[in-house]
């Protein structure tokens, strides 16, 4: 995959879908809490509705519980011969007495005996669907809704409460009541119950009819609820989703003091969701303009990039190729991407510099060893012109001149060696001993010196051409400047993993100002005593770079005293 589509990819996986994924979340989250919320508030209503009905019917039922036990009542009703007189009709109707009662009727065990506006007769009576639950309430009132006793299917919606009645004395059954309350009563209740907006609240009764509803509609037609069946496992109380009118709805229910009935709450769900659509847009727009932000961003400024990255990997290519031709760039170095070209193209030059500056020390250097080859006579003229003078030397008899042309043949011979940069402890301070021999011929018995080197340390190798320069210092340096005889020693020790070579002489010594002379003296100036010299601060840096910074010199010394230079390398056996 490109890096581009990579990075648009990117982009959208960390914006675009995080962005829809939390304003799904948020909507569903705010959809929950709404219809949770809308439950509470149903389920307060309910509980309030219920109550305001149970007090409501509970005026019925005073009057009637009042009214049956009374005199008149009992003996009307216990004997069939018993003269309903005006004055009895008047008693009568005080008893019963409530603006919302619309009338009543009295029947014996055989036949109606009172009724205030024609009421129905006992075999009529006897037929109604809610009969037999009167007789089974042995004496307890029964309310029988519009939605229940057919009087909201005829035009004329009535409220039923209906009882048995008992003798004050015996308690047997002598009679019946029925009572027709207005439906005033329950849309004076219904009507100050809290609902939402289009929401309504119904009265349902365990088969499912609707006995009565805040809207008016509906009523007396039977609704398959799934809390009123017994499988159904519930509290009492509850909430669900579900179709209602042909409508998806919050459907909230809540036993009523009357076990017979159930109060529930309907509210469309459309009422609900629409609290949570202003988040569910948001969720979308601010989707849309993720989705947006990120092509504007891939058009603007990732293309950009890639560009730049695309160019430095084509001018790698062509680096590795040996092609070094700058990437054009028109643009003002503005960010990091501009930096980058800028400093491709820098490197792309140094490097093709670089290329150039080698090759030419190559050339240099091929040049250097063709001249090393034609030179390599003279090493091997020196050594038998030394040859021819030794052996005049010794035909002569003279010994000294021998001694003294053998000594600088050996010399010779160590340091213009083949390339091997490091040598043995023996070899190097073999070296010092026959540059120290052709000196005594010079200085006579000016000076004298000393070389101790254990058996155990002389096959570790060491940097050549390290210790002469420092005796070679200490001779010119300490010993010439003396009147009396020099001494100057030469010291192998070991110090855990190192090797310690410590030059000791015992001349007048020197001051820091003239250390700092010594050591940043150009060795080309000493022409008194040679043409090219190798000073301290040579050695010094030529043993850092082979060994390493804890490596090199340590010079002691003070006016009087002598000095002390302390060569320390490494154990590297050979």
């Amino acid at each position: 995959m490109k890096l581009r589509r990579k990075i648009l990819l990117a982009i959208i996986l960390l914006v675009f879908i995080p962005v829809i994924a939390l304003g799904g979340v948020s909507y569903y989250s705010f959809s929950e809490a709404m219809e949770k919320k809308s439950n509470d508030f149903y389920w307060i209503s309910l509980l309030e509705t219920d109550r305001k009905l149970k007090f409501a019917l509970n005026e019925i039922t005073t009057i009637s519980n009042s009214a049956i036990t009374q005199q008149s009542v009992q003996q009307m009703l216990k004997q069939p011969e018993y003269a309903v007189t005006y004055e009895r009709r008047q008693e009568i109707n005080n008893l019963i007495n409530h603006p919302m009662i619309a009338s009543f009727a009295f029947y014996s065990n055989d036949r109606l005996m009172y009724n205030t506006n024609g009421g129905m007769e006992i075999q009529e009576l006897r037929q109604q669907a809610w009969y037999e639950a009167v007789e089974k309430a042995e004496g307890r009132p029964v309310w029988v809704g519009p939605g229940e006793n057919g009087s909201a299917a005829d035009g004329a919606p009535v409220l039923i409460q209906s009882r048995v009645i008992k003798d004050y004395y015996s308690l047997e059954d002598i009679g019946t009541v029925v009572i027709y309350v207005k439906p005033d009563l329950l849309d004076q209740v219904f009507w100050e119950a809290a609902t939402l907006k289009q929401g309504d609240i119904l009265l349902v009764n365990q088969q499912g009819h609707i006995v009565f509803s805040k809207s008016g509609g509906h009523i007396g037609e039977r609704t398959e609820f799934p809390f009123l069946s017994d499988s159904y496992k519930t509290n009492g109380k509850g909430y669900y989703i579900d179709q209602y009118a042909g409508e998806k709805s919050l459907i909230t229910y809540s036993p009523s003091h009357n076990k017979d009935w159930f109060l529930v709450a309907i509210t469309p769900s459309k009422l609900i969701s629409a609290e949570s659509v202003p988040i569910r847009n948001l969720a979308l727009i601010l989707g849309l303009i993720s989705l947006v932000s990120a092509f504007l961003f891939d058009r603007f400024f990732v293309r950009r990039m890639v560009r730049s990255i695309i160019s430095a990997v084509n001018g790698m290519k062509r680096v590795k190729q040996g092609i070094f031709v700058p990437i054009p760039s028109h643009n003002v170095a503005e960010d990091e991407t501009d930096l980058l070209i800028d400093g491709f193209n820098r490197m792309s030059t140094q490097i093709q510099e670089l290329i150039g500056q080698v090759e030419t020390e190559q050339a240099r250097k091929k040049e250097a060893e063709l001249q090393a080859l034609v030179a390599q006579i003279n090493p091997h003229f020196i050594y038998n012109s030394l040859e021819s003078i030794n052996s005049m030397a010794v035909l002569q008899g003279n010994k000294d001149i021998s001694k003294m042309v053998v000594s600088l043949g050996k010399l010779l011979r160590i340091s213009i060696s083949e390339h091997h940069e490091l040598i043995p402890l023996s070899m190097e301070l073999e070296h010092v001993q026959h540059y120290m021999r052709i000196q005594k011929f010079r200085f006579e018995e000016k000076f004298d010196y000393g070389i101790e080197l254990p058996n155990e340390l002389k096959h570790y190798v060491t940097q050549k051409l390290i210790v002469q320069p420092i005796v070679e210092n200490a001779l010119y340096h300490g010993i010439e400047p003396m009147e009396e005889s020099g001494l100057i020693s030469i010291r192998v020790s070991e110090d855990g993993e190192d090797i310690v070579i410590d030059v000791e002489d015992n001349g007048p010594g020197f001051d820091p100002e003239t250390l700092m002379k010594l050591w940043n003296s150009d060795p080309g100036q000493l022409k008194k005593y040679r043409e090219n010299g190798v000073g301290l601060k040579n050695v010094h840096e030529r043993l850092r770079i082979r060994f390493g910074s804890r490596y090199g010199l340590m010079i002691c010394s003070s006016p009087g005293y002598g000095s002390l230079i302390r060569i320390r390398i490494p154990k590297i056996l050979t």
